[in-house]
Order: structure tokens, then C-alpha cells, then sequence
């Protein structure tokens, strides 16, 4: 079995695993996803009330972008890495403001902070293996 090969790649192989596992999650079953973030079930939602279209929607995208990370951090593909600090934090961004002004329901928080707490551990990563590649082998006394 292939692994992925630098600290950044078990980054988004991490992060990927769990967005495609929430994703199949809210796939196969909705009501534990909406459980999860505090949200009402789909026999208790109001007739018109298309959440869990939405739910479902989501959590396509997630398990699709989650396969996509876990392939990238198997390519140890870093251009892709580096791409998803910045789109990652303002993923932060929106959740944490949303939930936090009452657009979405704090649980959102949580989303936000994950989202965050991941760029983050892949930025640094990046950064690091940067400097070690920019300082080379270190010389034999």
C-alpha cells in the first residue's frame, strides 16, 4: 500500500479521510448527519423543507473533495497542497462568521475551526519542508 510521503501529504491525507467518511456519512445517513450538526431530522422538518436536498448535496461534494485530497497527498502533489491553505482559511472564515452572527447554528463553529485547524497544520508542514529543503543535507564532520 502506498503512503503518503512528507508531513504536509499526511495532512491532506488525514483531512481527507475524514471529509469523504462525513461525506458518505451524510449520504447513507442523513439523520445522523443533521444529528451531528445539531440540526432537525428529516421526518421532523417541515413539508417544502429541502435541508436534506442540501445535505445531500453537501455531502457529495464532501466525500468527492475528500478522495481528491487522499489522491493528491498519494501524488505528494504540493502545488495542490499550497492551494487549499488559503481556500481552507476562508472556509474557516465563513463558517466561523456565520455561526457566530447567527446565520448558522454554532456547531458551525466547530466546522469552522476544523477547516481552520487543518490549513494551518498543512501550511506549517509546507513551510517546514521548505526550510529543510532550502537548508539541504547537512554536511558529514
Amino acid at each position: 500500500m502506498r503512503l503518503p510521503r512528507s508531513v504536509s501529504g499526511w495532512t491532506m491525507a488525514v483531512f481527507g479521510v475524514l471529509a469523504a467518511a462525513l461525506g458518505a456519512v451524510g449520504l447513507v445517513s442523513p439523520a445522523t448527519q443533521l444529528s451531528l450538526l445539531g440540526l432537525a431530522a428529516p421526518g421532523e422538518r417541515a413539508a417544502g423543507d429541502f435541508t436534506p436536498a442540501f445535505l445531500m448535496a453537501s455531502s457529495m461534494a464532501a466525500l468527492n473533495m475528500g478522495v481528491y485530497y487522499v489522491l493528491a497527498a498519494l501524488a505528494d502533489w504540493r502545488a495542490f497542497f499550497r492551494w487549499t491553505v488559503p481556500f481552507r482559511l476562508l472556509t474557516c472564515t465563513v463558517f466561523t462568521v456565520a455561526a457566530l452572527s447567527g446565520r448558522a447554528p454554532g456547531v458551525f463553529v466547530g466546522v469552522g475551526l476544523w477547516e481552520g485547524a487543518g490549513a494551518v497544520a498543512t501550511g506549517a508542514a509546507l513551510l517546514l519542508e521548505r526550510r529543510r529543503r532550502a537548508d539541504g543535507p547537512t554536511p558529514a564532520p
